[in-house]
């Protein structure tokens, strides 16, 4: 089920950012990854700017490579165009990248 978690305002490609939601998808990852975690690395997105891997008619689509804590994350999130949440559809662990 899908959490919604307010946030301290952040700023993520000129949008403030007021609400985080947490599709379920991330529990797959359960083992090391909870919602403590995903806050943290959304936290990281602030004040940056990123473009879209896809786009469509509602929401523009993002895959970003994060070092958080000394290891490295993909972030696979949303943004709605006119809202102000940011929707994370996942968030693992990326060893490659070590």
């Amino acid at each position: 089920m899908r959490r919604e978690c307010a946030i301290s305002k952040i700023v993520v490609n000129s949008i403030l950012i007021e609400k985080v939601i947490i599709d379920d998808h991330v529990d797959k990852h359960i083992d090391h990854i909870d919602d403590n975690l995903v806050l943290m690395v959304v936290r990281l997105l602030d004040g940056k700017d990123f473009d879209p891997v896809s786009i469509d008619e509602v929401y523009e689509y993002y895959a970003t490579k994060i070092k958080f804590d000394e290891k490295w994350y993909k972030l696979i999130w949303l943004l709605e165009d006119g809202c102000f949440y940011l929707g994370v559809i996942t968030l693992f662990r990326d060893r490659r990248l070590e």
